[in-house]
């Protein structure tokens, strides 16, 4: 194998782990909240642990930061407004539902960046991604069984909790996106969990802030920081430098089936046959439909 190849290949393995870890802390919050913690408390904890990986990683690799640049201030900010509420959300779609209806929702945040994009006019609405975001619409309707009054598996704050959840990944991606010419990825991810804390502190109630540092618990909460929140970023970070964005776009599938598999072995939910089956028509029509735009961007770069 040549070295080209070999770094691609580690990269790929990096961005895998990345959302292997991902998957991973939405089954630890979620047994974090059936302790009776808070969606907050989990999101805060995930974010402020994150912000020290980060710090560390500024810390040791501090030139061409950006941080004199107000522009990657400004859309680092944005960036962590969106992964605050993107961890908040998804915490409580994860409470008011199961971690695998919540992380398949949050999924659909690439359609909620072409429908921004095209809002914007910065893509061009086609019918192949007209068609595609149907399609993810319909596998939402089967996966949350809105359509069954009486199902009861996923409540109505669940299914928007989660949907707000993908809507603010798309955030945190247009912020990431603009804020990356002026400035490195660390700088713009130690803003952004920064702006995460800043913001997540006042939701917070400070004496349950205070109290998980004599739980029981706090061993969790130490893991959710380092998966979720601090070397996965990294990890993706780094893997991305050499993955191509449509094997990229395949391997992050890890994140929702790793969610899910977590659910079913770990906290014994289930879903049911049309569920699995919208589940699956939102990742394979999610995942086809970065595929498609990565590669007509190649084509016209």
């Amino acid at each position: 194998m040549s070295l080209n190849a070999r770094t691609a290949a580690t990269s790929t393995a990096l961005v895998a782990l990345a959302a292997l870890c991902w998957g991973l802390s939405g089954g630890i919050g979620a047994i974090l909240m059936a302790e009776s913690w808070s969606a907050f408390v989990v999101a805060f904890y995930r974010g402020g642990i994150g912000l020290l990986f980060v710090l560390i990683w500024l810390a040791v690799r501090p030139r061409g930061s950006g941080l004199t640049d107000r522009r990657l201030w400004f859309w680092s900010v944005i960036a962590g407004l969106g992964v605050a509420g993107n961890f908040s959300f998804y915490f409580m779609s994860i409470a008011e539902g199961s971690v695998a209806v919540a992380a398949t929702l949050m999924y659909c945040a690439p359609v909620f960046v072409y429908l921004v994009s095209f809002a914007l006019k910065l893509e061009s609405a086609t019918p192949v991604k007209w068609i595609a975001i149907a399609m993810v619409m319909v596998g939402v309707v089967l996966l949350t069984r809105i359509y069954d009054i009486g199902a009861g598996s996923v409540t109505g704050i669940g299914v928007v909790a989660g949907l707000l959840s993908g809507l603010s990944y798309a955030v945190f991606i247009f912020g990431f996106k603009y804020a990356a010419p002026h400035g490195s990825p660390q700088a713009i991810l130690a803003i952004a969990f920064a702006t995460l804390v800043a913001v997540l502190v006042w939701l917070v109630d400070n004496e349950q802030i205070v109290a998980v540092l004599t739980t029981p618990s706090w061993p969790l909460f130490v893991v959710l920081g380092v998966l979720g929140g601090g070397i996965s970023f990294i990890l993706y970070i780094v893997g991305l430098n050499h993955t191509a964005p449509a094997v990229a776009s395949i391997v992050a599938m890890v994140e929702p089936v790793t969610a899910s598999l977590f659910g079913f072995v770990v906290l014994n939910q289930n879903l049911v046959g049309l569920q699995i089956f919208g589940m699956g028509l939102i990742l394979v029509t999610v995942t086809a439909l970065s595929v498609y735009s990565n590669a007509r961007s190649a084509r016209y770069d």
